[in-house]
């Protein structure tokens, strides 16, 4: 439960899902070109990362002396799993009401 409550924790600040969604959209990226369009350091942006890479959300590749990261989906696999009996209480009464409301037409 230690890295789920990580995954939670990393995703929770819209900053690093934002790094997230850029890393899944655009494959592996370099700090600079992670912080470039965001209004912060770069040593700000590093620590989000640090964050991320904690959680397991992103690895480290190097090419030469490029530092790049790369997104890892498996431990929001994890997560997804975790809801899925959420998902299907959700669907189960949506399904109902769908029932109820044709029903009462």
């Amino acid at each position: 439960m230690q890295a789920m409550a990580l995954v939670f924790q990393a995703v929770a600040d819209p900053t690093r899902r934002e790094l997230l969604a850029r890393l899944r959209s655009e494959g592996a990226l370099s700090l600079g070109e992670l912080a470039a369009p965001l209004a912060m350091s770069r040593q700000a942006v590093s620590k989000h990362l640090g964050i991320l890479q904690e959680a397991g959300l992103i690895e480290i590749e190097w090419r030469g002396r490029v530092k790049l990261h790369r997104l890892d989906p498996e431990p929001l696999r994890v997560v997804d799993a975790w809801l899925v009996p959420y998902a299907e209480a959700w669907d189960r009464r949506l399904e109902r009401l769908r029932k109820h409301l044709k029903e009462n037409e």
